[in-house]
């Protein structure tokens, strides 16, 4: 209880973050008319309680041909760390869909407020409030689980926190086809890589697999310009696939289609 109603001194929050809180884009309500004029559903999701000092409740609009998150916007009662990741998390959420959302981590959530890579946005005490938004965005997805993903999409099961490497990696996947095993690394770039990629105003596509070991990938955007793109963000990328889809996963950077 200490932990969620302390106070934190700004300047201990990275400045991305307190941009988010002091200029929020997503907070706000839907209604049930509107999400019927758009033939949406809505959905809200909550967590924590006004009483105990914290709470949030999110509220998405859910396309009901294939699951996705047209739109989301938040409320919450308690500390500006929540506002700041509430808003990052609905930037994370729109245009994803509720399997890949309800993977969100907090780390996610902190990774794209960061100043540094090394530096963490959040102060280690707001980790509960983190968990609190986490824990709304698995109420709302709950809640949509009846909804058809789009075709060919493939669920895998809600990863571990980044760094906990998958024991021998995805079971079985030198023996997919090689379209699924394009299909699952896709799925980990388009939850836990293009999000960061793409606040830069950078991209990164898969041009190509080669025996289920070597990604070679090509960036668009301000990423072919950025030295970081054949280092730091190129480890990162390495770390994460190798992590969340198999441990003797190497990524190469293709220049020419740079």
């Amino acid at each position: 209880m200490n932990t969620l109603t302390l106070s934190f001194p700004w300047s201990r929050y990275s400045k991305k973050l307190t941009a988010k809180i002091l200029n929020p884009r997503s907070i706000g309500v839907f209604s049930k008319e509107e999400a019927d004029q758009k033939n949406l559903r809505l959905v809200t999701g909550k967590e924590g309680r006004k009483e105990d000092g914290n709470f949030i409740r999110f509220y998405w609009l859910v396309d009901k041909e294939d699951g996705g998150v047209v739109d989301a916007r938040f409320q919450v009662f308690g500390q500006s760390a929540l506002i700041g990741g509430a808003d990052a998390a609905c930037d994370i959420i729109v245009g994803k869909n509720y399997d890949q959302a309800r993977r969100i981590t907090s780390e996610l959530i902190d990774k794209s407020l960061r100043d540094k890579e090394t530096d963490p946005a959040f102060p280690k005490e707001t980790i509960p409030h983190l968990s609190l938004i986490i824990s709304a965005i698995e109420d709302c997805a709950e809640q949509c689980m009846d909804l058809p993903l789009p075709s060919g999409y493939i669920s895998m099961p809600k990863p571990q926190e980044f760094g906990e490497v998958l024991e021998n990696g995805i079971p079985g996947w030198f023996d997919f086809p090689l379209k699924q095993k394009l299909s699952l690394i896709e799925e980990v770039l388009d939850r836990d890589i293009r999000p960061y990629i793409a606040m830069d105003a950078g991209g990164v596509e898969v041009i190509n697999l080669i025996e289920g070991k070597e990604v070679v990938i090509t960036y668009s955007g301000s990423c072919t310009s950025c030295y970081s793109s054949i280092g730091t963000t190129l480890n990162y990328i390495q770390q994460v696939l190798r992590a969340k889809v198999h441990p003797t996963i190497k990524v190469t950077p293709n220049v020419d289609f740079t």
